[in-house]
């Protein structure tokens, strides 16, 4: 049994930061990838970001050079640093990871960017 959590979320100012973790547990051999996806209410969940094992990151256009995924292949834990945070930002954030070839997610942590 594998299990994601994420962690990080909460409550913060247009322009502040916040720093996600999502962390994989279980019985894992390999993790191919892990990726944040978002989904705001009344939307489709949306791919923010992912990463792949050697080390190839992918972001959406509309957070490019304000967030940066990175990845801690020992701890089996990817991370999320969000920077310059707009209120569009606000969504409830999930971790998904391929693990053993199979996909998995997490249950999400919310994100709200509001004044």
């Amino acid at each position: 049994q594998v299990q994601l959590a994420e962690s990080g979320g909460g409550l913060v100012q247009p322009g502040g930061s916040l720093r996600l973790s999502c962390v994989a547990s279980g019985r894992i051999f390999s993790i191919s990838s892990m990726a944040w996806y978002r989904q705001a209410p009344g939307k489709q969940r949306e791919l923010v970001a992912n990463i792949i094992r050697g080390g190839t990151v992918n972001y959406r256009d509309s957070v490019k050079g304000r967030f940066t995924i990175s990845r801690d292949n020992a701890k089996n834990t990817v991370y999320l640093q969000m920077n310059s945070l707009k209120p569009e930002d606000t969504a409830v954030y999930f971790c998904k990871g391929i693990v053993d070839l199979r996909d998995y997610w997490g249950q999400g942590t919310q994100v709200t960017v509001s004044s």
